[in-house]
């Protein structure tokens, strides 16, 4: 299974990036799929996270009302829109996925870099 981050970059505050994970290497269903963040010297922290089913999203609390996830199931892709940056929100960002197959794993994608300008 492998997972293809893309979208990061360099951008002002008050801008908008928009993050693409794509799920690729299994015929497995998605349970569901996730951003987490990692500042520099920091830990990776969950930024969004959404289920399918019905299980709706959740998010952080520094970023409610600023980021938006959303996940096309048919094309097994997540993506991030992320809007109102702040120069705190820099970071590399990594999305993982939580395939139907019975088990807890989790895989990660290679991390894509955001660098917000203040």
């Amino acid at each position: 299974v492998q997972l293809q981050a893309s979208g990061g970059g360099l951008v002002q505050a008050g801008g908008s990036l928009r993050l693409s994970c794509a799920v690729s290497g299994s015929p497995l269903r998605i349970h569901s799929m996730a951003w987490y963040y990692q500042a520099p010297g920091q830990q990776r922290t969950m930024v969004a996270e959404i289920t399918t089913g019905g299980g709706g999203t959740k998010y952080t609390d520094s970023v409610k009302g600023r980021f938006t996830i959303s996940l096309d199931e048919v094309k097994k892709t997540v993506w991030l829109q992320m809007d109102s940056l702040k120069p705190e929100d820099t970071g590399v960002y990594f999305c993982n996925c939580d395939l139907l197959d019975g088990s807890a794993r989790l895989y990660w994608g290679q991390g894509t870099l955001v660098t917000v300008s203040s």
